[in-house]
Formats: structure tokens, sequence, C-alpha cells
């Protein structure tokens, strides 16, 4: 017979939170991995917090309700409290049970900003690629590195003269998005800024592309699996991309690595630093109307062939980033800030493909 539509709510519920969650969901490997790393991080955070007053938002809650944000492409904070009020699935792997209140969206921002002080997100990075199961898919001698830009939460409005004079030309002044005219305006880096994002700076991807205002990300994977072992974020400019590629280098490669890289690090400053370093310079070479720094003494091993293609891989996590984890354009402002998420995102990405590896690899 046909079921009547009738709502009925129970004043008690029977069935446990965790076993709402089927068994086999994602979240559940991602979540152990999580609470691995977390655990190796309780240190740093005691030193973050008084030992007298009110108790606060647990940290370790507070970076697995981000993780839910980055995984599920949560726009805002205040979407992100709204969700879990609701969805069982993320109060579980928060930590919350069914009954606990939910923070106010202000309430949870101000408690994340502590974790800015302590660089909590280089060090849950770090802590979740030195787990035991997670060394075993990290290549220790191949190596990729390469850059993106980060658009910045900053309009084309606010890039201003730096001497304050004038205010620029344009209708309806006093409204809060006010028309500007541009034309005939030399605008740079070195006389302008925004007043939005002082840090952001206006960068140009290639020729015949618009200028925007954003920041440079930076990545280096390893070539085995394609995970992130660095990320970085810096000053858009036009040698930050290898500058920072020779700083990751340096704290990651051994002597004896190779570091792939696209023609934009084939310079005789990048492939001479490498080489400073140990390291050989798999780059794809730039011979267009110019001589490559690399030449057949290093093209002409299978293991040069290997890396270009490997190279390729690296362009995965920053797709992911910038759509997933919703980084093409940053709701953030600061540089410090920008930073802090761009490396917590990057060790988001490694927390979704790690499960995968672990299951392929038994």
């Amino acid at each position: 017979m046909r079921g009547a539509d009738q709502r009925s709510e129970g004043i008690f519920s029977y069935v446990r939170l965790e076993q709402r969650v089927p068994a086999d969901h994602p979240l559940r490997a991602i979540r152990d991995l999580v609470d691995a790393a977390l655990k190796e991080l309780s240190r740093d955070f005691s030193r973050l917090y008084s030992r007298e007053g009110r108790p606060s938002i647990p940290p370790e809650r507070l970076l697995r309700a981000l993780l839910l944000q980055a995984f599920y492409t949560v726009r805002s904070e205040r979407q992100l409290m709204e969700q879990l009020d609701y969805n069982l699935l993320f109060r579980w792997f928060v930590g919350l049970s069914m009954d606990d209140a939910v923070w106010n969206p202000t309430v949870f921002c101000k408690n994340r900003d502590r974790l800015l002080d302590g660089d909590i997100a280089a060090k849950f990075f770090v802590a979740v690629l030195n787990l035991p199961q997670v060394r075993g898919l990290l290549s220790s001698e191949h190596f990729s590195v390469d850059g993106t830009l980060i658009e910045a939460w900053a309009s084309m409005k606010s890039f201003v003269p730096k001497d304050a004079g004038d205010p620029p030309a344009g209708k309806d002044r006093g409204s809060r998005n006010a028309e500007r005219d541009f034309h005939g305006e030399k605008r740079k880096n070195a006389t302008h800024s925004s007043t939005t994002d002082p840090d952001a700076r206006l960068f140009r991807k290639g020729a015949g592309k618009e200028a925007k205002l954003c920041h440079m990300g930076h990545l280096m994977t390893e070539n085995r699996n394609g995970l992130i072992v660095d990320a970085r974020l810096t000053e858009a400019n036009g040698t930050a991309e290898r500058a920072t590629a020779l700083d990751m280098i340096e704290d990651n490669a051994r002597p004896g690595s190779t570091v792939g890289g696209d023609k934009n690090y084939d310079t005789a400053d990048f492939v001479a630093g490498c080489r400073e370093r140990g390291c050989t310079p798999h780059v794809s070479q730039n011979d267009t109307n110019r001589r490559s720094a690399i030449d057949a003494r290093t093209t002409r091993h299978p293991g040069y062939r290997i890396s270009t293609i490997k190279r390729k891989l690296i362009e995965e996590p920053f797709g992911w980033i910038k759509t997933v984890g919703g980084l093409r354009k940053t709701r953030h402002r600061g540089r410090g800030l920008v930073e802090w998420f761009f490396v917590f995102t990057a060790a988001a990405y490694n927390l979704v493909r790690i499960p995968k590896l672990l299951a392929a690899t038994g």
C-alpha cells in the first residue's frame, strides 16, 4: 500500500553518529591520517594557548573544519558553520556530537587566526609527510618545480598611486564602487600599490595577457606519485619562480637528485644554481630564438625524458588547489594569511591522494 506523507520527529535517536558514516567512506581513511598528524602537533598547540581562562575552540577541530572547507569547496566560514549545524558527516569528521552547538563564524575566524602565529599550516603539512605509512610513497631523488599566480582579493580600482595625491578621476566618487577611468594612466608596481591588499603585485602571465593583482604560489613535487613536498607563496615578479625553486631544492633535494621544470626554468642562473647544489636540472629546453642553458650532455640520458613526462604531474595539484581548494582567487588579504591557506590547501591535496596511493600499493 502507499505510505502516508507525514512528518514525525522523534525525541531520541538510537543510532550513533559513528554508525551513520559508511564504513568505506573516503573521509574515514583521511581522518585517520589527520588524527595521526595532529597528535604530533600537540606540543605546538599547547605553546599557543594560555593555561588560564575559558577553554577555546580546540585547534584540532579548527583544522579539521578547515580541511572540510577545502575538500568540499565551501566558499566561506559562515557557510561552513551552516553546514556543520546540519551535516552529520561534517560533524563526525570535525569531532562534534549530535547535540554540540556550532560556533559563531566570527569566533571561529578569530580562533583560526591564532594558528597563524605558530606557523601551524607548515607544521601540519610536514607532519602529514612524516607519517610512517606516507614516507614510503615519496621519492627522495627525483623532483619537479613550478609556480602559478594566485589572484589577490583586490580590484584594479584599488591600485592607486603611492604618493596619495589627488583622487583618481571618475564618476560617483562617493559611492562604494565608484567608476574609474584608467585611460592614458601608466600604472606600475614601483609607483602604485593596492589599498585593499598592499602585498599584491600587478603581474602579467605572458604576452597578450591582461595584468592582474596577484601573489605567486610555488610547489615542489616528488616524481614517484606526484605528492607535494614543499609549498610556498611569494611576491609576484619575474624572478620569483626560479629563486624560490632554488630555495626549495636547497631544503628538500639531496646531491645527485634530478629537478624537472618547464621552459621558464631554462636559464643560465637556475641551471648553475641546481648544479651548485649537486642536482641535475631536467628542465624543458627553450631554444626559440635563443640558446638553451642545457645541452646534449643532459638531454641524451633516458632519465631526462622520464623527468619531462613526470614533470607534468605537478599541474594536477595546481588545478586541484585552484578549483576544489578555492584558491584561483583568494578570499584573504595579506601575503602571510594567503600563504597560510596556500600551504594548508596543499596539505589537503596530499590527504586526498595518500589513501588512494596506500590502497593501490597494499
